[in-house]
């Protein structure tokens, strides 16, 4: 990719995705360090952007953003771009964001991953393949796990209602 190409990549890239992002942080308890987590997410996309893939870039930061929040809490300190955990924080802080003591009841009763799998789809607006991305799974594994994690939901609402 030329030097002008990646320039208007990124351009592109920061317009279209820079909110959503931003937006994904807050919502998962970042707090006033969000802007700084958005700007080193896009740090890394920026590195990394023959890693990104085209079509899918939204779901590969949202990946990349709980990777970047995850090491970031964990170290309590700045985090190095180029440094991304295997895993992101399972101590999930978007559920602090949920008002109603029902519905935050039966969240909390999910696993983490049900409750990511639930947020992405519901509070991001991911289709199938974008949680697939995200999730690191097929289309089929993440059709799968947002099936699941729905069923689990109502058992838990019929228990916390």
């Amino acid at each position: 990719m030329s030097d002008s190409a990646a320039d208007d990549w990124f351009t592109a890239l920061f317009q279209d995705h820079a909110d959503a992002v931003h937006r994904y942080l807050l919502r998962r308890g970042a707090g006033p360090e969000a802007e700084d987590l958005t700007a080193e997410v896009l740090t890394v996309a920026w590195r990394r952007r023959a890693d990104v893939p085209a079509g899918a870039e939204l779901p590969w930061l949202y990946r990349t953003a709980g990777f970047v929040l995850a090491n970031h809490r964990r170290k309590g300190r700045p985090v190095p771009v180029g440094e991304l955990p295997d895993e992101p924080d399972p101590d999930d802080p978007a559920l602090q964001a949920v008002r109603d003591d029902q519905v935050r009841r039966a969240l909390a009763a999910l696993s983490v991953r049900d409750r990511e799998v639930l947020l992405l789809s519901a509070w991001e607006g991911l289709s199938g393949v974008e949680l697939a991305a995200v999730l690191g799974i097929g289309r089929g594994g993440a059709d799968a796990a947002l099936s699941r994690a729905r069923a689990r939901l109502r058992e838990s609402w019929a228990t916390h209602a």
